[in-house]
């Protein structure tokens, strides 16, 4: 199989939801940092955590995708950067590096278009467990929604 034909992802368990995240888009995973809360951000915008010297948002991976709250604390931060852009997700776990053939990605289901704003953009099987693929551009213009409950 050519190399096209297979996307690499980081996989995380958030809210007991299995996500795939383009690798080419994570910066670093950590061990999570002190989060400073910012009135009025959405639900799903924990704060604001300073990550190697810059205030960079935190989203609930979770809360995004539709976790109840009353899951297992926050086990590591995956920062992304899009665009010269950063923001960190709140994740239970990594699980590691895998590689899906393009072939096997689903489209959303109609029903499901636009679930956690649209940050969802695909549906795959990895071990015979489901996998939502993330929309890493769409999660990184999510931020400037801190910015704006400022204003």
């Amino acid at each position: 199989m050519r190399d096209e034909a297979r996307k690499p992802l980081l996989v995380v368990d958030a809210g007991g939801c299995r996500a795939g995240i383009p690798l080419a888009c994570v910066r670093e995973t950590m061990r999570p940092l002190a989060i400073t809360a910012v009135a009025g951000a959405p639900h799903f915008v924990l704060g604001l955590a300073v990550i190697r010297g810059a205030s960079v948002p935190v989203v609930d991976l979770g809360a995004l995708v539709g976790a109840p709250s009353d899951r297992p604390p926050f086990g590591r931060f995956v920062t992304l950067a899009v665009d010269g852009r950063f923001v960190a997700l709140a994740v239970e776990r990594v699980i590691g590096v895998s590689e899906l053939d393009v072939q096997a990605l689903e489209s959303m289901p109609p029903l499901l278009r636009g679930a956690a704003g649209d940050a969802v953009n695909a549906l795959a099987l990895l071990d015979a467990a489901l996998l939502v693929l993330l929309e890493a551009g769409r999660l990184v213009p999510a931020v400037p929604l801190v910015e704006e409950a400022r204003a």
